[in-house]
């Protein structure tokens, strides 16, 4: 993983939900799509939501280090499914500069973002050390990594981690792009 400077990555850590709205505004303008780009990029997409929801269902902020569910595959599997969703959109809108974009967005953002997160983690759980050893950061393991408690998925953890705003948010992005498609 890339090493970014601390006043970049916080500076753009405060940066990533603009970033965001931004996004959002280039994909209005600059999409495309197609029935056929929609059938491409939407089956991507969804997989990444998923991944998300599950994610989100194991995941204790600043209580307890995640380590089972999607976590003993990565140790970021919510930017991984960002990931995914984002590279589906791009598909299904249909513009190449979205893709790039995106991939740009990600690259000078997010990983800063996750390298700050991680910094965190290793100061609030001294375990998380050994755990970054054995499981790899953001491109999944084919075998899990063995969880010491492997921890049910949990409804209440996706609500309180608010994950159904982000399929609250895709159902819109769907929407938009049929309606432009069929437009």
């Amino acid at each position: 993983m890339p090493v970014f400077s601390k006043p970049y990555a916080d500076f753009v850590a405060r940066l990533r939900v603009p970033c965001g709205f931004l996004m959002v505004a280039a994909f209005a303008w600059f999409s495309r799509p197609t029935a056929r780009s929609l059938l491409a990029g939407l089956p991507l997409s969804l997989l990444g939501l998923a991944l998300r929801a599950w994610a989100a269902g194991h995941l204790s902020k600043n209580r307890q280090l995640a380590t089972s569910g999607p976590y003993a595959y990565c140790r970021n599997p919510l930017y991984l499914g960002t990931l995914l969703v984002a590279a589906g959109l791009a598909v299904a809108s249909r513009s190449a500069g979205l893709g790039v974009l995106f991939a740009a967005v990600f690259a000078l953002v997010y990983l800063p973002v996750i390298q700050l997160e991680e910094q965190h983690l290793r100061q609030l759980f001294p375990e998380y050390v050994a755990y970054a050893a054995r499981v790899p950061g953001l491109l999944p393991s084919l075998r899990p990594s063995p969880a010491k408690k492997p921890d049910p998925f949990r409804w209440s953890l996706y609500v309180r981690n608010q994950e159904y705003q982000a399929g609250a948010g895709f159902a819109i992005g769907v929407l938009f792009l049929l309606w432009k498609a069929l437009r």
